[in-house]
């Protein structure tokens, strides 16, 4: 694998995950109480002996810069790094990137200057474990030109994917990109030559690009220079690429995960907690995934009532019931307090001792969550402030709401509480 370059795609502005991204890019959101979404790509990476890698990127990079730095220091005796590549203007390009090929095409100068035979090209905002030495293995026993990794997919998530068709040596005959309508029934293909079995190709009777590519080095840089109006590889590189080059289909038979919306993104976290195995687990030596090294202290729970949920390190839990939620890093949460079915992100930093008691004398609102309040069905992202009796249950069922002054989002009736933001005592949502 010393002849691959790592490329992952950091995504645009995450509109789809917003307030989440309001602060941070979308890799940089937190994950599983103690990750990002970025350290799944990487740590993949890292696991399949892949360590020469970009992240490249353009909006509110500073965080996601800031962990990379702190978290992937290679030795000096290997030849790895991973390095953030954020959009810039160059004589050649005044523009931000414009889709996931033109990022690539702004930096292609920089990257044709590696002596490698193939590029892999990541996304930075799935949730799967997989040994890519398998994926490329494959792409070079095929002689492709271009390998997509692919899962068998229903037909209700089907529209949000890519879909192809493929024929019976695995090459791809026909691809189309979000298809809807009549263009998703032409899609349909009999999945079992993929080594389904009949109810299970009947239950999932497309098949989805994962957004995972691999590319020869010479074709890709001859696809990004020939095609300068095509900016989008899933619409248009590798649709057109189809027609005259080998493009093959891996499956995929594990786990994944598109966690690019606030519903998907709650979901796959609150699965993490699932008896006696989730369908994804950290708890895997042989493929650990890999992040920032904190050294927090042991988590603290006073006479705590706790169920079905992951605690982050360095978290401190008083007298409180927890149910079937994840809570990150130096999670403070008072006494009398009820927790279900929430992602709790935890904080940056320890508020003094004195300095809380002070605050609470003055009305103030420390980080965490006060006393007396119950949470349902919530995310809380970092250095929220929570007061006390404060109720967060959306009892009214509300769908989708922007009330950022107050300092919250409902987004498919989950509550989001905007990282830094201060909900007063007594507040009911």
């Amino acid at each position: 694998m010393k002849r691959v370059l790592g490329i992952i795609l950091g995504g645009g502005a995450g509109t789809r995950l917003y307030p989440l991204t309001k602060l941070r890019a979308k890799p940089a959101v937190p994950l599983a109480s103690k990750y990002r979404l970025i350290d799944i790509p990487v740590s993949n990476c890292i696991n399949s002996e892949i360590l020469k890698i970009y992240v490249l990127t353009q909006f509110n990079s500073a965080s996601l810069n800031r962990h990379l730095n702190r978290s992937y220091n290679f030795s000096g005796f290997r030849e790895g790094f991973v390095e953030v590549l954020s959009a810039q203007q160059t004589a050649e390009s005044k523009d931000w990137f414009q889709g996931t090929a033109d990022a690539v095409r702004q930096y292609l100068n920089l990257l044709k200057d590696w002596d490698v035979d193939e590029y892999i090209i990541l996304s930075g905002d799935h949730l799967y474990r997989m040994d890519y030495s398998k994926f490329i293995q494959r792409h070079r026993d095929t002689n492709a030109d271009i390998t997509l990794s692919v899962v068998p997919i229903d037909e209700k998530r089907a529209s949000s994917f890519g879909v192809m068709k493929i024929n019976d040596q695995g090459r791809v005959v026909d691809f189309y990109e979000k298809p809807q309508g009549d263009a998703l029934q032409k899609m349909q293909v009999d999945t079992t030559v993929l080594g389904l079995t009949p109810q299970e190709a009947k239950e999932s009777p497309y098949i989805a690009s994962m957004g995972i590519y691999v590319f020869k080095k010479n074709v890709l840089i001859d696809l990004l220079q020939a095609n300068l109006e095509q900016t989008d590889f899933g619409k248009e590189i590798i649709p057109a690429a189809a027609e005259n080059h080998n493009v093959q289909a891996y499956l995929f038979k594990g786990y994944w995960e598109d966690i690019g919306t606030v519903e998907s993104f709650y979901d796959a976290n609150l699965a993490l907690t699932e008896q006696p195995t989730p369908a994804f687990s950290f708890y895997d030596e042989k493929a650990p995934i890999y992040t920032r090294s904190r050294y927090l202290p042991p988590s603290k729970l006073l006479n705590c009532q706790i169920t079905e949920s992951m605690i982050g390190e360095g978290s401190i839990l008083k007298e409180c019931r927890v149910h079937h939620s994840v809570l990150g890093i130096r999670t403070r949460i008072e006494a009398d307090c009820t927790i279900e079915d929430t992602l709790i992100m935890g904080a940056d930093f320890y508020e003094p001792f004195a300095e809380r008691k002070s605050g609470l004398q003055n009305n103030q609102v420390p980080v965490g969550i006060g006393a007396g309040s119950t949470i349902r069905r919530a995310i809380i992202d970092k250095n929220a402030r929570i007061g006390r009796n404060v109720q967060i249950t959306n009892k009214d069922r509300v769908e989708e709401a922007k009330r950022e002054d107050e300092g919250f989002y409902i987004r498919n009736g989950i509550v989001v509480v905007i990282k830094g933001a201060t909900i007063p005592d007594n507040t009911v949502i």
